[in-house]
């Protein structure tokens, strides 16, 4: 067994104070016996006001809160999924980019979101990342976690079954799926795509979720889960912030697998003949 945290988080607009609360959830999470935590995309800084987000968003090498994360992981002997962070890159936007850290603090991989979130609610919210981020290219796993093998994905990944299938496929024991979920699609949708990511790769998702109103005026749905591999929830934080604690059995993956060994009968699928 597996002792794993998850964080939480009401994300604002100030990289300090969301570092603070970071690096406090890393502690509290050593402190109860977890060997890895997991915590939400945009941890270091959730702002809709672009302008004013453009000055507390920096290179990987300079961004303060992913500093602090790591000094934190290595202080507490921990392993630390963040999620997310916002980014600079080469070509002037922005990489929405998730880590995993050892505890010895050491950056062990990075995966950058590749689906990007455009979209125009019927609650008149409208979501354009496209127009500040560049989309990630690669899929990522890192061996050797206290959760096996990790396959990082985030938050609007949950709506691209293949890319799951492609890391179920290379060998993970675990999919992470850091989010920010508005309100109307988490309750329509969030449960049940989470539960079908898990069943149709017979593997456990991990998935760390912002919850609340925001300061920047968004409100996000909550809800971090963990599901097994037969899609049981084994962890539903509801709507208040926080760490919540799980542990998982990866023996319950080949014990799943046995049953209904679906990743063994996947075949080519042809291009569709129109008749």
């Amino acid at each position: 067994m597996t002792r794993i945290g998850l964080f939480q988080s009401n994300t604002g607009i100030d990289p300090e104070a969301n570092a603070r609360a970071l690096v406090d959830a890393v502690a509290e999470a050593s402190a109860d016996g977890a060997e890895m935590l997991f915590t939400p995309e945009m941890s270091g800084l959730l702002d809709r006001d672009s302008g004013r987000a453009a000055k507390n968003i920096q290179s990987e090498e300079e961004d303060s809160v992913l500093a602090a994360c790591r000094e934190a992981a290595k202080r507490n002997r921990i392993w630390l999924d963040i999620g997310s962070l916002a980014v600079l890159v080469e070509n002037g936007k922005r990489a929405n980019r998730g880590f995993v850290i050892d505890r010895e603090g050491r950056i062990r991989a990075r995966y950058d979101k590749m689906h990007l979130f455009d979209v125009d609610l019927p609650s008149g919210e409208s979501w354009r990342e496209s127009a500040v981020y560049s989309a990630g290219d690669g899929v990522a796993l890192v061996n050797g976690t206290p959760a096996g093998k990790l396959g990082l994905t985030i938050c609007y990944d949950l709506r691209f079954p293949m890319l799951f299938a492609r890391i179920a496929e290379a060998g993970a024991d675990v999919i992470s799926v850091p989010a920010a979920f508005t309100v109307p699609t988490g309750r329509a949708h969030w449960h049940v795509l989470l539960r079908a990511r898990a069943i149709e790769a017979g593997l456990f998702v991990v998935a760390a979720a912002q919850a609340g109103r925001h300061a920047d005026g968004r409100q996000t749905f909550g809800h971090s889960l963990v599901v097994d591999p037969w899609g049981d929830v084994l962890l539903d934080m509801g709507e208040d912030t926080g760490v919540g604690f799980v542990d998982i059995d990866l023996s319950r993956i080949s014990d799943v697998r046995s049953r209904i060994p679906a990743l063994n009968h996947r075949r080519i699928i042809p291009e569709p003949v129109s008749l």
